[in-house]
């Protein structure tokens, strides 16, 4: 059975519908509607079903149907009007707007069709007495279209001018259309001051602000407001995503991906929707669908990618380049319809213009999840002719230049040197350097290549840079775990150069390179012995002799290039490096206040010398020296400085490690907005380096809450939930996903997603159910229980607030509990027949209010001591809390007998409620009262309470007495605030109200 029995339910079953996601499912349902409205033979119930029909293709992919079920309803308002109601005669005439606009989005439908169309709409609106503004601003459509720019705005002047009426489009609406046609003209930034209004939530609609934001994405690009862009992203598509009928603007977040950087992310939201390709319903949205996959393919393409494999049309697997034709071919051809129906080439200009962009931002992170941008494995092109290239002198001699002063990629220009040496003969110094830098390249691979560029500085006369070779030789062995070998090896080595360094066989620079070399080697075993010791059973070695010996190490360094390193950039090095051995030993012997000294020192050395990203990593260790010993100022100095400092030559985990350092920092302090770009930039450089999984979740997670710290609900959710699939208990520790997915409810409840919501804090409840400490299991079940109310799911409220409520009790936390108990009776209010158990429940909230009290008096015993100071302060203003608790909750007691006094009751059973519920609120009055100015606002609520159970129960002259009661207290000015002014406004309406009651009682009784 159909369930469709008579009118009232067949308005309920379309209600219904109405609520289900848009699509091909939901229109069905209309349609199966519109069956069951025709067997009941009430014609408004079919006229109603007709609308419910059309709205519903309007707001789907198949807003080509709509026309079927208007062009009917048009024909019964002909013949029989006045089976149209009010309402359904107002939306007859409001959706006329409907189908212009889906006339235009119709290529099949001819120009001339339109244009009568249009015609008929201005008659029908005159002879409905409506304002031209609905059909001048129809008529703009239908211009600015086609490219008729001059009839464009003549339309738009008479559109504005026009008078707004019943039929007038909302201010959302027309705001975006207005924008919309200042970025056609070129005109960004009026545009986006149009739409202010609806960006700011002012005006909205069913699909605003959602058209607004996509609309705004290229605008605010090429503005250069390129945060504006992002947040905008994030919000807008978070509100289109689910929304079947808003392909286009969905079509302009993949553009904006394919602008920003962020192909990956456009792959991924193609993805999402595999029906957009082919959904035949809207061609005008298909076209600028298709428009936009062809900008996203070439733009992969471009980047190398042509040959990835992509979301598309769902009949076959396609590679980039594949799709890219296949996607121009079908928006190439459908502009070509609609330029022929139109007879302008207007929308083919505008759709090869878009596909044409090019990136308006390199790369702008986003801060959700995604995979790292894609790069091609394919070598771009070598020319034919490379006429330009530098000779082998000239590469060599750059080379040399790099490395004799540390600048970054001098590996790589030997490796250059290397190449275009082949085949070559050259000199034994050359090929020492060559093979002692391809050596540094290759890790633990190169020894055997360190060992042969020894024999060819051997070769060359330079005995000290052979020994320096062989030196780098054992440095690598300790790195991959050999230390005690690695020491054996550079025994030699460093015996030798301190014998020709005293005879001057050698310099100071090839010397204190071997020097500097066993004194690394001896930090590795530092480490090792670090690593290896027990506190529990001592150190596995003497790590006082390690420490003694690597310190007589760096200071021998030291000591050697002091006074001799002037301008050479290697001798500069070598001292900052010492310095920042000695800073790490100092840190390990237990006194870090002289080791951040020490780095400190470290690291303004190797930016004195010009070598600023060498102090990256001693600024890092310095950030973290400060941050131990308390320091916050000194630790984000130290991390803005490492950051600066290390440019582009820091790699991308340091650059994300080092920005979600200072994210947190930054928040420490209060500083949302500034901690919420580092947490981004963070992302989007664990991203890059592989690490989204790891740093980038924990980046995420700290974006979000920063981004909620600012109110900025949509976009903190879509962080945090494409945080969530990568935060693990195992790798970022229970309390992190716990925080995103209580931030993520706190969230989805402001964006009025209250069943979503509580999922969210259940989800967290449940893992906090296995802690320890309970504190935030009950106050998650708690929020979570609001939630469930707020969703209309009051039984699944109820047993959440009972279970936050046994929390609260095995707590000891009164507060917690009666507000438990006060949401419960509320809800039981709600049910049927559910006025006893609230009534139950708001009591026994009152008795713990009582009884935790009564325990409060009984610990001010005389006779139990006296506490300190700091303790009696701290249990008076817990005692106080307490009481002001118990008045919170004798008002809402009364509130809440007042409202389950059944209006059909009989008057003496009405009678009583109210007087019990007026005894609730008088003793709230006398709670908050005992309290002070302290309670005033609290007070004189209740007293306007009580006033009107006064009034309710035919008591004028005392609720005169209790508004009177009211005023007197805010004489004086005692405080002028909201709230005052409000309570002072109710208590004069009450005084006129009271005042006209007892007059009418006095003219009754004299009358008697």
């Amino acid at each position: 059975m159909s369930g469709i029995t008579d009118f009232d339910s067949l308005r309920e079953a379309m209600a219904e519908n109405s609520e289900q996601p848009e699509g091909p499912a939901r229109n069905a349902r209309a349609e199966q509607l519109l069956a069951e409205a025709e067997r009941l033979d009430v014609p408004l119930a079919v006229i109603e079903a007709l609308g419910h029909q059309l709205k519903v293709y309007n707001y789907s992919s198949e807003k080509d149907k709509m026309f079927v079920p208007f062009a009917r309803l048009l024909r019964m308002w002909d013949e029989r009007p006045e089976d149209f109601d009010e309402y359904e005669t107002h939306s007859l005439h409001w959706v006329f707007k409907w189908m212009s606009s889906g006339m235009l989005d119709q290529p099949h439908i001819p120009l001339a069709s339109i244009e009568k169309w249009l015609g008929e709409m201005e008659h029908r609106y005159r002879l409905a007495g409506h304002s031209e503004r609905a059909v001048r601003g129809a008529e703009f459509s239908v211009a600015a279209h086609v490219g008729d720019v001059a009839r464009a705005e003549r339309a738009y002047a008479a559109w504005l001018a026009a008078d707004r009426d019943a039929m007038a489009d909302c201010h959302a609406c027309e705001l975006h259309s207005q924008g919309w046609w200042q970025v056609e003209r070129g005109r960004d930034a009026q545009a986006l001051r149009l739409w202010e209004p609806v960006l700011e939530g002012e005006f909205t609609c069913a699909h605003e602000p959602h058209t607004v934001l996509a609309s705004s994405l290229a605008p605010l690009l090429r503005l250069g407001r390129v945060d504006e862009a992002r947040a905008h992203h994030l919000r807008g598509f978070r509100l289109v995503r689910a929304m079947e009928s808003m392909r286009g603007a969905y079509a302009d977040h993949v553009e904006f991906c394919a602008l920003t950087g962020n192909e990956a992310r456009g792959l991924e939201l193609l993805a999402e929707r595999p029906a957009y390709f082919t959904d035949g319903g809207h061609p005008r949205s298909g076209l600028d669908f298709m428009a936009v996959v062809t900008l996203l393919m070439d733009r992969l393409t471009e980047l190398g990618l042509g040959d990835r494999r992509v979301p598309g049309p769902p009949d076959r697997e396609w590679t980039a380049r594949d799709l890219a034709a296949h996607a121009r071919g079908e928006a190439l051809a459908l502009a070509a319809r609609f330029d022929d129906r139109n007879g302008t080439s207007h929308i083919g200009e505008q759709t090869r213009a878009r596909m044409a962009q090019r990136p308006l931002v390199e790369r702008l992170p986003l801060g959700v999840r995604t995979t790292a941008r894609p790069t091609s494995s394919v070598a771009p092109p070598v020319p034919a002719e490379e006429p330009d290239l530098p000779g082998l002198p000239a590469l060599i001699a750059e080379a040399r230049r790099l490395s004799d002063t540390l600048r970054p990629h001098a590996v790589e220009a030997w490796a250059a040197v290397a190449r275009a040496a082949e085949g070559v003969d050259l000199d034994a110094r050359d090929r020492a350097e060559i093979a002692d830098h391809e050596a540094m390249d290759r890790g633990p691979e190169g020894i055997a290549l360190f060992e042969r560029a020894a024999e060819f500085y051997t070769a060359a006369g330079d005995p000290g840079e052979a020994l320096a070779a062989r030196t780098r030789a054992a440095y690598v062995h300790a790195l991959a775990g050999h230390v005690e070998e690695a020491l054996a090896a550079v025994a030699g080595p460093y015996d030798e150069i301190l014998a020709l360094y005293a005879d001057d066989g050698t310099g100071v620079r090839q010397t204190a390179s071997v020097l500097m070399g066993r004194a690394r080697v001896l930090m590795r075993r530092v480490q090792e012995a670090v690593e290896q010791s027990d506190p529990s059973t001592g150190p596995a070695r003497s790590l006082g002799r390690v420490l003694a010996e690597a310190e007589a190490a760096a200071r021998e360094v030291l000591a050697l290039v002091e006074g001799h390193t002037g301008d050479d950039v290697r001798l500069a090095a070598r001292a900052a490096e010492a310095q920042a051995m000695l800073a790490e030993l100092t840190a390990q012997g237990g006194d870090p206040e002289v080791a951040a000294e020490l780095y400190a020192r470290a690291a303004a050395a190797f930016v004195s010398a010009g070598l600023p990203w060498f102090a990256v990593e001693y600024e890092a260790r310095l950030a973290g020296l400060a941050h131990h010993l308390g320091d916050l100022a000194g630790t984000e100095r130290a991390l803005r400085a490492a950051l600066e400092h290390g440019g582009p030559q820091l790699e991308a985990t340091g650059r994300a490690q080092l920005h979600l350092q200072l994210a947190e920092v930054v928040g420490a302090r209060g500083g949302a907005e500034e901690a919420a770009e580092h947490a981004l930039e963070a992302a989007h450089w664990a991203d890059e380096a592989g690490q989204g999984p790891t740093f980038g979740a924990l980046a995420r997670h700290q974006l979000g809450g920063f981004l909620l710290r600012q109110g900025r609900w949509a976009e903190a959710a879509e962080v945090l939930e494409s945080a969530l699939p990568d935060l693990s208990a195992e790798t970022h520790g229970d309390g992190a996903v716990v925080q995103a997915l209580w931030w993520l409810g706190d969230c989805l409840g402001e964006l009025g997603d209250h069943r979503e919501a509580a999922r969210r804090r259940l989800q967290a409840a449940e893992i906090a159910r296995h802690w320890p400490e309970q504190q935030d299991h009950a106050t998650l079940a708690h929020l979570a229980a609001e939630s469930l109310g707020q969703a209309d799911l009051p039984e699944e409220a109820d047993r959440a607030y009972a279970r936050a409520g046994d929390l609260w009790r095995s707590l000891g936390d009164v507060h917690g509990l009666v507000r438990s108990l006060r949401a419960r009776a509320w809800l039981a209010l709600r049910t049927e027949n559910g006025s006893g158990a609230a009534r139950e429940l708001m009591a026994g909230a009152v008795h713990a209010c009582e009884a935790a009290l009564g325990a409060t008096a009984a610990t001010d015993d005389p006779r139990a001591g006296a506490p300190d100071g700091e303790e009696a302060t701290a249990a008076e203003a817990a005692r106080l809390r307490l009481v002001a608790e118990l008045g919170h909750t004798r008002h809402q007691f009364g509130d809440l007998l007042a409202r389950s006094a059944a209006e059909d009751a009989e008057d003496d059973s009405i009678r009583a409620v109210l007087e019990e519920a007026l005894a609730q609120m008088t003793e709230a009055i006398v709670v908050f009262a005992s309290l002070g100015a302290d309670a005033l606002h609290s007070r004189t609520g209740a007293e306007l309470a009580a006033g009107w159970l006064e009034a309710d129960l035919g008591r004028p002259s005392r609720a005169l007495a209790r508004a009177r009661a009211v005023r007197t207290a805010y004489e004086g000015g005692v405080t002028d605030d909201d709230t005052a002014r409000a309570r002072r406004a109710e208590a004069e309406q009450m005084l006129q109200l009271a005042e006209d009651a007892g007059n009418a009682e006095d003219a009754e009784n004299r009358d008697a």
